[in-house]
C-alpha cells in the first residue's frame, strides 16, 4: 500500500528524478500523489508554437510574470507541470525557482493539442483549483477555449484574458480526428 506524501516529501522526490532540472534541460516527468513517476512528454513543435502564442497573450494581457512548463505542488494530484502559469511578481518572491513552486500559481494553462492524459484533464484541473489557482484555461486539441473558476465553468476568463490562436496550428488535427 502506498501513501501519499506530504508537500517536502514529493518536492524531495521530483529533484531526485529530475536532476538536470536546474540547466534548463527538463527532460520532465510529474509526480502523482504517492511520489511515483507519470511521463511528460516533451511537447510537439506545433504545440511549442501554440504554449508560446498563449504565454505571449496572457503576458501581454495581464502581466510579465507568466511562465511556461513550471513544475507546480498541488495538493491532492502531486507535481504537475501546466503548460502556463500566471501569478502576481510578489508571490515569485523568494521561490527557489530551481524546484517546484510549493503552491499553485493563479492561472493555470493546459493546452491539449497533441496530448492524452489517461483519465482526461478533469483531475488536473481540480488539482489546480484545489491549490489555490483562481482560473484555469484548458485548450481544446481544436483550439476551443474552456475556463474554470474555484465554483466551476466560466463564461469567459475570470481574469479578463482572451486568447486568439491561430488555426492553422489546429487544422491537420482537426481533420485527422474525424
Amino acid at each position: 500500500m502506498s501513501t501519499v506524501l506530504e508537500r517536502d516529501g514529493l518536492v524531495a522526490t521530483w529533484c531526485r528524478i529530475n536532476p538536470k532540472a536546474e540547466f534548463g534541460l527538463l527532460e520532465c516527468c510529474e509526480l502523482d500523489g504517492r511520489g511515483e513517476a507519470v511521463p511528460h512528454p516533451h511537447p510537439s513543435g506545433r504545440r511549442q508554437i501554440v504554449l508560446t502564442d498563449v504565454y505571449c497573450q496572457i503576458a501581454e494581457q495581464i502581466g510579465h510574470v507568466a511562465a511556461m512548463s513550471v513544475a507546480v505542488a498541488t495538493p491532492s494530484f502531486g507535481i504537475r507541470v501546466p503548460d502556463v502559469v500566471w501569478m502576481p511578481p510578489e508571490k515569485w518572491e523568494g521561490i527557489d525557482l530551481e524546484a517546484p513552486v510549493p503552491f499553485v500559481p493563479d492561472l493555470c494553462v493546459e493546452v491539449l493539442l497533441d496530448r492524452t492524459f489517461p483519465q482526461g484533464v478533469g483531475p488536473r484541473v481540480r488539482a489546480y483549483l484545489e491549490g489555490g489557482a483562481r482560473e484555469v484555461i484548458v485548450v481544446g486539441q481544436r483550439g476551443e477555449l474552456q475556463f474554470f473558476g474555484p465554483n466551476g465553468p466560466l463564461e469567459t476568463s475570470a481574469f479578463g484574458i482572451t486568447l486568439s490562436l491561430g488555426r492553422m496550428y489546429f487544422e491537420d488535427f482537426a481533420q485527422s480526428s474525424h
